[in-house]
């Protein structure tokens, strides 16, 4: 998707623009966690959305990272890789939270000569396990690269953007040279967690605000593979706990939007279809009827 600028991304967003972006350069931003933490209710302030943005995570403190089928038990400084495609849960598990965070999108480094392709990276790349328990030394090198950002982000050095592009490659290579962490655990509500985390990836494609906008996930291979887990396995939890397929549960929330945009915009049906993930407007007519008994334009009238 294209965006003119970063002031119409965060209005399709539905968000401000936070402070410290720049409006020609790309989407970056460093936050400091203790500063988005309330020690009152244990919860924190969320000024972004996941599912817009690439993460990287300098934690300090009692944690816990809930993927698809595992779960990562982090005690003390950790790092941690996060991409808008792989859907997760991370649960602070005590009051002394610290570290800082970083945010970006691909089109901020597509500026640099490395040429890197983020999801090719295994740090970013489904299956794979990306939070990094830290030693000492390593706990201090990163979170000179992570201050660093973040004083530099501050500043109003003309190149300062060049120089951010290269602590962030550096911060990358840091996290490929680690080896994952090791403290796995199985657990008894793994099925719940598989169906929480689809539920919560399912709804991240939506609403549809704009006609830019279009479903990148179709399909029950498609959550799989973005969950890590093997289809006949998501289809069975999914069964189990809602008695619906996986199909039918994307099926039901596309038919679901289908409805919202044919009443409240007054996009044309082919527009519509595309948005939705129809490449044929026979394709999408011949769903919608099937879901609801009305073709789009007798549901529209």
């Amino acid at each position: 998707m294209t965006l003119n600028s970063i002031d119409d991304f965060y209005k399709r967003a539905t968000a401000t623009l936070p402070e410290g972006i720049s409006k020609e350069i790309g989407h970056f931003n460093v936050f400091e966690i203790e500063k988005l933490f309330d020690k009152k209710t244990g919860t924190r302030i969320m000024p972004y959305s996941r599912r817009a943005y690439y993460k990287i995570s300098f934690i300090q403190g009692k944690n816990r990272a809930e993927y698809a089928d595992k779960i990562i038990e982090i005690n003390g400084s950790a790092l941690l890789f996060a991409t808008p495609k792989i859907s997760y849960h991370w649960i602070p598990e005590d009051d002394n939270q610290a570290g800082l965070f970083c945010i970006f999108t691909s089109d901020f480094l597509s500026k640099n000569r490395a040429g890197i392709v983020l999801d090719d990276l295994p740090i970013f790349r489904p299956g794979e396990l990306p939070v990094f328990q830290l030693t000492s030394e390593q706990s201090e090198e990163l979170g000179y690269l992570f201050r660093k950002m973040y004083k530099e982000l501050q500043t109003d050095y003309i190149y300062k953007y060049d120089l951010l592009r290269n602590l962030l490659l550096e911060v990358i290579h840091f996290g490929q040279k680690l080896q994952p962490a090791s403290s796995l655990s199985s657990v008894q509500n793994a099925s719940d967690r598989i169906s929480s985390l689809f539920i919560e990836l399912l709804e991240r494609q939506f609403p549809l605000e704009s006609q830019e906008q279009r479903l990148s996930l179709r399909t029950a291979k498609d959550y799989a593979n973005r969950l890590a887990v093997h289809v006949n396995h998501l289809n069975k939890v999914l069964k189990e706990i809602t008695g619906n397929t996986t199909t039918e549960i994307i099926s039901n929330r596309i038919a679901q939007e289908a409805k919202i945009l044919l009443k409240q915009t007054d996009w044309n049906i082919s527009e519509i279809a595309y948005m939705l993930g129809f490449d044929d407007l026979a394709n999408f007519s011949n769903f919608f009827k099937k879901q609801t008994s009305f073709t789009p334009m007798g549901f529209r009238a």
